[in-house]
C-alpha cells in the first residue's frame, strides 16, 4: 500500500510504500476512497496534541469501501461502502463506555493520531467505529456529509 506518513512532528508528510495490512478480528480494511484535512490533522502534524503516536498516517474523514473482514465482523460487508471517523476505537469496559457515552472514554484511539488513518490508498479500521454510508452521492460529497454530523 502507498501512505502519506507523518515521522517527525513538524515536518512534511513522506510518500511512503507499505506492506499491506491485514485487519484483526474486529477490524475492517478499507480502500480508501476519500478522505479529507481538517484543522485536526494539522494539529497533529504541527506536534500539538500530546504523545501522538510516530510514525502515523494522519487522516480521520475517511469514506472508502470494504476490501478485507476480520474473522468476529459480522454486520458489514466486502465492498461496502463506509465512514471512518475520529474516534477509532474505545475500551467498552469504562464508566463512560458502560453508560454509552463512548466519546468520553478513558483510554480511546483516535484515527490519524493514535491509529493510523486515511491518508493512504488503504486504512485499518475498528469495524465498531466505521458507518455504513449507502450508495447515493459521490464519495467526497459522502466525507463532507459525514463530518458535518462528527464529533470533530
Amino acid at each position: 500500500m502507498q501512505a502519506m506518513v507523518l515521522k517527525q512532528l513538524k515536518a512534511p508528510l513522506e510518500w511512503t510504500e507499505l506492506p499491506d495490512r491485514q485487519p484483526g478480528s474486529t477490524e475492517i480494511r478499507v480502500k480508501v476512497l476519500a478522505c479529507g484535512v481538517c484543522r485536526t490533522d494539522l494539529h497533529v502534524v504541527d506536534g500539538e496534541p500530546p504523545d501522538p503516536k510516530l510514525p502515523i498516517i494522519p487522516g480521520h474523514e475517511i469514506v472508502g469501501r470494504i476490501d478485507a473482514l476480520g474473522s468476529a465482523v459480522k454486520d458489514l460487508q466486502v465492498g461496502e461502502r463506509v465512514g471512518i471517523p475520529w474516534l477509532g476505537h474505545t475500551d467498552g469496559t469504562c464508566p463512560y463506555c458502560l453508560m454509552h457515552r463512548e466519546n468520553l472514554c478513558d483510554h480511546p484511539l483516535f484515527t490519524g493520531y493514535t491509529r493510523d488513518g486515511g491518508y493512504a490508498t488503504a486504512a485499518i479500521a475498528d469495524a465498531h467505529f466505521a458507518f455504513p454510508s449507502g450508495e447515493a452521492g459521490s464519495d467526497i460529497l459522502r466525507q463532507y456529509s459525514y463530518r458535518s454530523r462528527s464529533t470533530t
